[in-house]
């Protein structure tokens, strides 16, 4: 960003008026959405008028500072493309350069979606020695927080090579490598995490502290110190200071932070992401990966949490993604495997956001179940190619009968149905599939994604 001052002699005295001045997300080398109405935004002395030029269309809008000494202005973005400028003229001139036109993705979450090459992850640093691309942007924005939204937050956008690679989300980074491969344009990645984050703090305050439910679960969380907990704290640090910014979606990894208390986790989630959205003004594409099998300390906080993960796939223009299956070693709550996560992630955004036709990206689901005999006829769903069992027998598959105790089970696939039994269960009731805190199943569709966890019962569970 080049920055003139416009002088002026007064008597002996030389000075600058105050400057106009821009939020950090507004800078060199920023990747702006396509085909978008985008905000320029920012502060000067009150009734300045500020002249504005992007160099795509060289067209000229002018904007006066208000009262307050805040400005705003909408651009019309073309379809990909770039580099170009931006100039803005006032008392001062500023030049934005290096500007691409393209697609802008936030990822956010907690230490699943902050994890980079430095923790040690062998697919990130196969990367480095190729990764240089221009065409990929980094925005990392430090660890933040604050009691009341804030209107700028630290930053800068920089190209993806070998050195900002290193200490940037791999999840991200690798979700951004495939929407950029698959659409041919350039991707701009907003890196907002925080490791050890319940999503409390990345919901509007108020939004919490009015639901009783909500702040009832708020409370069982167990402070510590450098951690925040305190609901709205880096919303109000690190993602206010975005929403004015065009994005054309987010992509959230988080969860472990919300086991103790995972019974309100889909009621929290929700309304997080409704947050957003009304922040953004936009129907913001919402793409999520489940939690991987880990075990915690507390008998089934981990099932309860990815049920209700679950539950938010009824939300319009959301996404889960199951990672059971390359979870890797379930006494590590940070798998190591991120390339297949971001992959996955942009298999969703490719489908659901892009329409563009491509492998399943969906995961087979639950879907009924039918009693025969002593045998349950559980129907999945999203499997059109039926579904693999991967071994002689099904792991981390359960029945039980109306005692509740469940058994091992037994099962036969036939097209897209599980024939589920158990020599131990004459009249069965209820089938689970990995619903445990470390369960890893081997049942999958046939295009290679794993079946996602169920229960097909609703009997209560008390993990206090």
């Amino acid at each position: 960003m080049r920055i003139y001052c416009l002088l002026v002699l007064l008597t002996p005295a030389v000075f600058c008026k105050a400057n106009v001045r821009l939020p950090a997300v507004l800078s060199d080398n920023m990747v702006l959405q396509q085909r978008s109405q985008v905000n320029l935004w920012g502060w000067s002395e009150p009734g300045e008028k500020i002249a504005v030029t992007a160099s795509w269309d060289h067209r000229t809008i002018s904007v006066t500072g208000t009262r307050d000494g805040n400005w705003r202005l909408t651009l019309a973005t073309p379809a990909a493309g770039g580099p170009y400028t931006i100039t803005l003229d006032a008392q001062n001139h500023i030049v934005l350069d290096n500007i691409l036109i393209g697609e802008v993705w936030v990822c956010s979450g907690q230490s699943n979606m902050e994890m980079c090459e430095t923790w040690g992850l062998p697919d990130v640093k196969a990367e480095l020695p190729t990764c240089y691309t221009d065409k990929i942007r980094f925005f990392h924005v430090p660890r933040t927080t604050a009691k009341t939204p804030q209107n700028d937050c630290p930053g800068a956008w920089t190209a993806c090579d070998s050195n900002t690679l290193k200490q940037f989300s791999a999840v991200g980074y690798f979700f951004g490598k495939k929407l950029n491969q698959e659409l041919g344009v350039p991707i701009g990645l907003i890196e907002v995490a925080w490791g050890g984050t319940p999503a409390e703090v990345w919901t509007p305050a108020p939004l919490v502290e009015d639901d009783t439910i909500l702040e009832a679960a708020n409370e069982k969380q167990t402070p510590a110190n450098g951690w925040p907990y305190k609901p709205g704290y880096c919303y109000n640090g690190m993602i206010a200071p975005l929403t004015p910014f065009a994005i054309a979606g987010a992509i959230w990894y988080q969860g472990e932070g919300n086991t103790v208390a995972p019974g309100s986790y889909s009621r929290l989630f929700t309304t997080m992401i409704a947050a957003w959205r009304q922040a953004w003004g936009l129907p913001l594409p919402f793409y999520y990966v489940q939690i991987a099998p880990f075990t915690y300390g507390v008998k089934d906080q981990g099932s309860l949490l990815r049920e209700q993960q679950a539950r938010v796939m009824q939300i319009e223009h959301t996404g889960m993604v199951v990672v059971s299956d390359i979870a890797g070693d379930t006494n590590n709550i940070h798998p190591k495997d991120k390339h297949d996560v971001g992959d996955r992630l942009a298999a969703w955004a490719l489908a659901d956001t892009y329409r563009r036709q491509g492998p399943d990206y969906k995961n087979p689901t639950y879907q009924d179940m039918e009693i025969r005999g002593d045998k349950a006829i559980v129907t999945i769903s999203d499997a059109p190619t039926g579904l693999l069992l991967k071994g002689k027998t099904a792991k981390a598959l359960t029945i039980a009968g109306e005692d509740g105790v469940f058994w091992p089970a037994n099962a036969q696939i036939k097209a897209d149905k599980l024939i589920v039994s158990s020599p131990s269960v004459k009249k069965p009731v209820a089938v689970r599939y990995q619903f445990s805190n470390a369960g890893v199943g081997n049942i999958f569709g046939k295009d290679g994604l794993p079946l996602a966890p169920f229960r097909t019962d609703n009997w209560p569970i008390n993990i206090d």
